[in-house]
C-alpha cells in the first residue's frame, strides 16, 4: 500500500528554511496579503487581535524549503469570531494557530484548497468554535488537493451539524496523512453528520482515496454512531485509540480498506461499540477491543447485511472480509454475523474470515442475525465461554502492563506513552 510520506516536524522544518529565506512579521490579514512568498519564507503573527480574519495562505514553497505560516507564541494567539484559513499553494505549513470560541455561518474553520499539495496543518488547534445553533453546518477541517497532512492538532468540542475533519475526494487518489491528533469530546447530536472523520462521500466511494489515519486519539467522540466513517476505498486506519467513544469505526462505502493494531476501550461505557464492516475486501487485523458494551451493530465486530442492487449511499454487500488477531475482551458482544437484517438488507456476507482471534469473557461470543455464505472461522483462542466450532480453549497468559492486556510473551508500550499526541503546547494526552 502506497501513502504520503510524513514530512519531519516544524521546529525541524524552521531549522532548514530559516536562514534561507525572509522573516515577515505580520498584525493583520492585509499585511499578509501584500506579500509575496518564496520557498524558505516564514511569517509570523503577532500578538494583537485576530478576530473576523479571513486568512488566505498562498505560495509556493519546496520539499526542502517550505514556507511557514506561524505566531510569535503558538497556542496563545487565539484566532476568534468568523476567522478561518485557507490553504492554497503547495509545501505549505502551517504552525501554531489557535482557533477558540468564534464560529462561522458555513464553510470551513480550515480548508485545504482543491489546488493544494504537500501541505501541512500542524501544532494547531480548534476548540468549541460552535454556532448559536447546533443545526448549523459547517466543517473544523476540510481536507481537499492531494499529499496534505494534519498532525499534531487538538480539535475538541464541537457541538453542531458537520463532520469534524473530512477527506474531500477527487478523480485521482489524495494520500493525505492524519496523525499525532487529539479529537476530544464531542456531545451526541441525535442526527447524521456527526462524525468525527469522514473519508470521502457516497458519490466518490468507488474511487480511492489512500488516506492515512494513524497514532491519533479519538477521547468520547459521540457526535453519532459513525466515529470514523469510510467511504473511499484504499484507506489505513491504524493504531489509534478510541477511549469510552459511543459509536463505531465504520466501513461505510469503497473497499479495500485496512483497520490494523487499534485500542478500542470502553470501560463499560453504554454503546461503546468496536468495528462495522460493509463492502469487498475489508481487513480487521490486530486490534484491541475491551469493555465494550455494544450489540448488534455496535458488536465489538460487527458484519452487515446488504441491499440488492444498491445505489451509491445504500448498503453494499460484504464479500472477503479478513478478521484476524484481534483481542476482544469483556465485551457484550463479540461478534455479529447479519447485522441490520431487514426486510430490504437482505444480502448476507460472503467469504467471511474469522481466524486467530483471541476473545475473553464476552457473554455473547458470534450472533447469526442471519447466515453468511462460505463463513471460515477457525483457530480462535476462547475463555471463559462454552467452546463452537472454530474456537479452541486458550492456554495464553495474559497480563496488564501500561492499561492494557497484553500476552506475557508480547509486551509492547502503547503509542500514546512514548509519542507526543496533540499541538507541544498542550497538555499531555497518555492518561489512559
Amino acid at each position: 500500500m502506497v501513502h504520503a510520506s510524513t514530512p519531519k516536524l516544524g521546529s525541524d522544518i524552521e531549522k532548514k528554511t530559516v536562514l534561507q529565506g525572509k522573516v515577515y512579521k505580520i498584525k493583520s490579514v492585509a499585511e499578509l496579503n501584500a506579500l509575496i512568498l518564496k520557498p524558505g519564507d516564514k511569517v509570523v503573527m503577532q500578538a494583537g487581535d485576530w478576530s473576523n480574519q479571513q486568512l488566505n495562505f498562498k505560495g509556493k514553497g519546496t520539499k526542502e524549503q517550505p514556507i511557514i505560516l506561524t505566531t510569535a507564541s503558538p497556542g496563545k494567539i487565539k484566532l476568534t469570531g468568523s476567522s478561518n484559513l485557507r490553504i492554497d499553494g503547495e509545501w505549505l505549513v502551517v504552525d501554531g494557530l489557535a482557533f477558540a470560541d468564534g464560529y462561522l455561518d458555513k464553510g470551513h474553520v480550515v480548508q485545504f484548497s482543491a489546488t493544494s499539495s504537500n501541505c501541512r496543518l500542524t501544532n494547531s488547534s480548534v476548540i468549541n468554535y460552535n454556532p448559536p445553533s447546533k443545526e448549523t453546518d459547517y466543517k473544523w477541517v476540510s481536507l481537499y488537493g492531494n499529499n496534505n497532512r494534519v498532525d499534531h492538532c487538538e480539535l475538541k468540542g464541537k457541538n453542531h451539524m458537520g463532520t469534524t475533519l473530512v477527506v474531500w475526494l477527487a478523480d485521482k487518489p489524495n494520500y493525505h496523512q492524519i496523525d499525532h491528533n487529539y479529537f476530544g469530546p464531542r456531545p451526541p447530536l441525535d442526527a447524521n453528520g456527526g462524525e468525527t472523520i469522514r473519508i470521502g462521500t457516497s458519490d466518490w466511494s468507488m474511487h480511492d482515496s489512500y488516506t492515512n489515519v494513524s497514532h491519533n486519539i479519538f477521547d468520547k467522540c459521540d457526535g453519532e454512531t459513525e466515529i470514523i466513517s469510510i467511504k473511499s476505498g484504499h484507506n489505513t486506519i491504524k493504531n489509534n485509540l478510541f477511549y469510552e467513544c459511543d459509536g463505531t469505526l465504520t466501513f461505510r462505502h469503497g473497499n479495500f480498506s485496512e483497520v490494523l493494531d487499534n485500542y478500542f476501550i470502553g470501560n463499560k461505557k453504554k454503546n461503546t461499540g468496536g468495528i462495522r464492516i460493509i463492502g469487498e475486501n475489508q481487513k480487521v487485523e490486530g486490534n484491541y477491543l475491551h469493555g465494550l458494551t455494544g450489540t448488534g451493530l455496535r458488536a465489538a465486530v460487527s458484519v452487515m447485511n446488504a441491499v440488492e442492487n444498491p445505489k451509491l449511499n445504500e448498503y453494499w454487500q460484504v464479500k472477503n472480509a479478513l478478521i484476524s488477531k484481534n483481542m476482544i475482551l469483556d465485551c457484550t458482544e463479540a461478534f455479529n454475523l447479519g447485522s441490520g437484517k431487514n426486510s430490504t438488507r437482505i444480502l448476507v456476507p460472503d467469504g467471511v474470515k474469522i481466524i486467530d482471534n483471541y476473545i475473553s469473557n464476552s457473554p455473547k461470543l458470534t450472533t447469526f442475525e442471519d447466515q453468511p455464505k462460505n463463513l471460515q472461522i477457525q483457530n480462535n483462542q476462547l475463555v471463559g465461554a462454552t467452546l463452537t466450532q472454530g474456537f479452541v480453549k486458550s492456554t495464553q497468559e495474559l497480563v496488564k502492563s501500561d492499561g492494557v492486556w497484553q500476552f506475557k510473551n508480547n509486551l509492547k508500550k502503547p503509542f500514546w506513552l512514548i509519542e507526543k499526541i496533540g499541538p507541544a503546547w498542550a497538555a499531555a494526552r497518555n492518561n489512559y
